[in-house]
């Protein structure tokens, strides 16, 4: 492709402001240079700055933005000063100067959170007959930048300078940019202050966090708008929240999906495939999916099947689903030019691919050879990939859809994609492949998840893609892409799920164990450890590089991951709440250190732990040949997972880290619930539940949120949110529960499991009722102690035994 040289071309400023304009919430500022800014004030704590050098607004049209995002806020007025407007919400000023549109956004003190630098700037491309549109800002001392996505590079982003242009990275290295997804959000945090900026531009684009110039950062792209959203926390957990919500959350997934996914490259014939099901249920080892890669294809057509691989697929899958596992399968963008091909002849006849600037189609190399591709930005051409999933999903019963290649990835073209001439639809704004290359993949995703929820219903669909743009996250989870089986890919995989889940999406995961070349047994399984705290929790490689089953690499190892794997399972209920929290608050799911306590510095320099939801956190091993590592745990106590051993938080401590029993610790006062082992999701009715309650000196709030697990009868009010509060002193451990919801669960006792109580408790009392301690309580290992309560319970005491 032709990139833009940013070198050559002039530079344009805005000039002085000549007149404003202001009713309901948006500020216009019209200058010299025939510069209009539009403050949209969107709420309290979100605006939204957007530049039109013609003077007059172009068509605003967004992919990322969420239609169910509604403007709201307390006030919005204008003030006048000699040298700046203001325009001022409950929560933030909008500084804008008179004389050069330079922006300052300030607190309701009146300190600066982020300001400009240049400002806007731009450069005409007579080339491109378009602008280079550019935002320079000031770096406040001690700034960290966190967010952009899937970048394989350090959590904290100062120094970087990184580009936005979905690329296919075969075996992407650490540092490498750009790779697959395009995340234009990042989020600064400068003297307790957290902020975000969305740069809601398709355009390729660019991220400098004071490389070039150490107290400068600037976002530009090769063509469009300035347009971008500031949005204020000063917390930068409520950053990542709003940015979410924003552009949007998906819809609650199907329990399942949040089990474990067994994946390669590929699994063929039907024998093998059936051959490795057989094996995890003949190990015991959980698993709820298995993926069937491009070679269950008729020559890689997308929609085919070989019938020499698999003869009777609809028969396959059913049996398959019987021994409780779902069957996915990859669709590629890429659709063989065939004439007797029946994708090919229908697309052809409707006019559905796209097109050079000069009329031919596009036509390019990918598995199945010369390829013509769907224009995904057509709504037409999406309505039509939906229907394409009717007989795979309805019919045959496949249970959730694999996209991949979708960048869009060539091969043998140095680019790796589209020319830059072809042509799209962009939903009725037709445009080059300048604009639409980095939302192709998100727009082909769109499309699928459209399919598989119609056919799929009335079940919940799943999807998962390799690429993306803000707001993706609506349709789809994602998977990091083609990593590497090595101890520094296990470390990339750790900082690019943090990031992508404050990032906005939270469904996300990596190639367990490395896509390319071969994991040793310890890499492996400490890539396990890894993963099962990811929410896309999925082994996948490459058949080249030899077998990643969980038996592959001998007993002693499969055994251990066997053990993480049922750690998976047991704990669905609360990775289940945890995403719900996300669709419902927009919390990220994955949460780094820093976005737990921004005010402790110590924990804006650390990016190996993370918390899942509010209750867990893990500082995965990093090395080989480890039995303990360092670690720095946020202020206050934690309780180790394994033996209950209390450590204080806020300094940095070395922990055992064994093979075995890697370093997870509890917060103190949460309820965490837990299921028993289950081979799959919905083998048997839950009985029991097991809630895990850690004591604490103090008062801690949980919630558990349950449904059915699939089904849409949760929106008629078919769940239950259920919230505990653990109360502890010297005497006595309180915990009153709260229910509110319709749904009937198929348990109706609750086991819990005490931790931490620091003395013998004589007394048990159940809504006023007493427990024989000595008979109906047991005593367990770690000087914890359990007992049964119904589940309808609202008030349980243990009070402290009197000697």
């Amino acid at each position: 492709m032709q990139n833009i040289n940013h070198n050559i071309y002039q530079e344009h400023y805005p000039g002085n402001v000549l007149k404003t304009e202001h009713e309901d919430g948006i500020f216009k500022f019209y200058t010299e240079n025939n510069v209009l800014l539009t403050v949209s004030v969107y709420t309290d704590t979100i605006i939204r700055l957007r530049y039109d050098t013609d003077g007059f607004p172009q068509s605003d049209f967004s992919y990322a933005i969420c239609k169910h995002f509604k403007r709201k806020f307390d006030k919005a007025k204008m003030k006048e000063d000699e040298l700046y407007y203001e325009v001022i919400t409950s929560k933030v000023i909008c500084r804008i100067g008179k004389k050069n549109l330079k922006i300052t956004f300030l607190n309701k003190k009146e300190i600066v959170i982020n300001e400009d630098e240049k400002g806007f700037h731009w450069e005409t491309v007579p080339n491109f007959g378009d602008d280079i549109v550019q935002m320079s800002k000031r770096v406040m001392p001690g700034e960290h930048y966190y967010g952009l996505g899937d970048k394989p590079t350090q959590l904290n982003l100062r120094g970087k300078r990184l580009v936005l242009w979905g690329t296919d990275e075969y075996g992407f290295e650490k540092h490498r940019d750009p790779i697959y997804k395009n995340i234009p959000f990042y989020m600064g945090l400068q003297n307790n202050l957290g902020y975000g900026i969305f740069f809601d531009n398709t355009f390729r684009s660019y991220f400098d966090f004071a490389s070039e110039r150490k107290q400068v950062t600037s976002f530009w792209a090769d063509g469009g708008e300035m347009n971008y959203y500031f949005i204020y926390g000063p917390e930068l957990m409520s950053v990542s929240e709003q940015y979410t919500q924003l552009t949007g959350v998906p819809e609650l997934p199907p329990l399942w999906s949040l089990g474990f996914h067994q994946c390669k490259w590929s699994y063929y014939p039907e024998s093998q495939v059936k051959e490795i099901t057989s094996k995890f249920r003949e190990y015991e080892i959980p698993c709820d999916a298995i993926y069937l890669d491009i070679d269950y294809m008729d020559g890689f057509r997308c929609f085919t099947w070989d019938k020499e691989k698999f003869p009777n697929p609809k028969r396959m899958v059913a049996e398959l689903k019987k021994q409780g596992f779902k069957t996915i399968v990859i669709i590629d963008p890429g659709i063989k030019v065939d004439k007797d091909y029946w994708v090919f002849k229908e697309a052809l006849e409707k006019d559905y691919f796209c097109k050079r600037a000069d009329g031919p189609l596009m036509k390019g190399k990918v598995w199945p050879g010369d390829c013509f591709f769907p224009d995904f930005t057509n709504p037409e051409v999406r309505a039509w990939w939906a229907d394409l999933y009717k007989e795979l999903i309805e019919e045959v019963g496949v249970k959730g859809v694999w996209n991949d290649m979708n960048e869009p990835a060539l091969f043998e073209v140095p680019s790796k994609t589209f020319p830059n001439d072809v042509r799209h639809d962009y939903d009725g704004h037709p445009c080059s492949h300048r604009k639409a290359h980095n939302i192709y993949g998100m727009q082909m995703s769109r499309a699928t998840y459209h399919g598989v929820k119609r056919f799929a219903y009335p079940d919940r669909p799943f999807i998962i893609t390799r690429s993306t743009y803000s707001g993706g996250q609506r349709y789809s989870s994602g998977w990091t892409g083609d990593n590497i089986a090595t101890w520094e890919h296990l470390w990339v995989a750790n900082i690019q799920c943090q990031r992508m889940s404050v990032s906005g999406m939270s469904f996300i995961g990596s190639d367990i164990g490395g896509f390319t070349e071969h994991p040793t047994s310890e890499l492996f399984v400490r890539w396990v450890q890894l993963g099962l705290f990811h929410p896309f929790f999925r082994i996948h490689s490459s058949g080249d590089h030899g077998d990643q089953e969980p038996w592959s690499f001998g007993e002693e190892a499969m055994l251990l991951i066997k053990k993480f794997i049922e750690l998976r399972y047991q704990l669905l209920p609360y990775i289940y709440t945890t995403f719900w929290q996300y669709v419902n608050n927009y919390t990220p799911m994955l949460r780094p250190i820093a976005f737990i306590d921004q005010k402790d510095q110590h924990t804006l320099y650390r990016e190996d732990e993370f918390m899942i939801g509010d209750a867990v956190l893990t500082a995965p091993v990093m090395e080989p040949n480890v039995q303990s590592r360092m670690l720095y745990l946020p202020k206050g106590n934690w309780y180790s997972f394994w033996d209950d051993t209390k450590v204080k938080g806020g300094t940095e401590i070395m922990v055992p880290a064994f093979l075995d029993e890697p370093p997870i610790f509890i917060k103190p006062g949460v309820v965490l619930p837990m299921y028993p082992i289950m081979q799959y999701v919905g083998e048997y009715d839950v009985e029991e539940l097991i809630l895990h309650a850690y004591f604490k000196s103090g008062k801690e709030e949980s919630v558990l949120y349950e449904d059915k697990g699939d089904g849409y009868q949760y929106e008629n009010g078919a769940f239950n949110l259920k919230k505990f509060i653990l109360e502890g002193d010297k005497n006595q451990v309180q915990i009153t529960q709260f229910i509110d919801g319709k749904y009937s669960p198929t348990y109706e006792i609750y086991e819990f499991i005490m931790h931490g109580v620091p003395y013998e408790v004589g007394a048990i009392i159940v809504d006023g009722n007493a427990i024989n301690v000595d008979n109906e309580a047991q005593v367990l290992e770690h000087g914890r102690f359990s007992f049964s309560v119904p589940a309808s319970f609202k008030e349980i005491i243990l009070i402290k035994e009197v000697k």
